[in-house]
């Protein structure tokens, strides 16, 4: 369930139809929408699964960044995670 700031509430387990009502109140989950949009497109399913993945690649990236790890090196680290996953 969700409530705008127009007090309109939204009832839903559509992955989609969240993200797409959260990023009109505010606009950084657009990745996560366009990750949920081409999951559907292309697999039809496992929409939960990929916000799931998703959410936790950035906690974890915050917590690297605040420890001081740089971004560029965190997306390297999850570029080589990326090639070994596809062995």
């Amino acid at each position: 369930m969700l409530v705008d700031d127009s007090g309109d509430v939204t009832i839903t387990n559509d992955d989609v139809t969240i993200l797409k009502i959260l990023i009109s109140m505010r606009p950084q989950p657009q990745v996560l929408v366009e990750l949920v949009e081409l999951q559907d497109r292309e697999v039809g399913d496992g929409t939960t699964s990929v916000v799931i993945v998703a959410a936790e690649l950035v906690k974890r990236a915050n917590d690297l960044v605040r420890n001081k790890i740089h971004p560029t090196s965190i997306i390297g680290g999850y570029r080589i995670a990326s090639r070994e996953a596809h062995r």
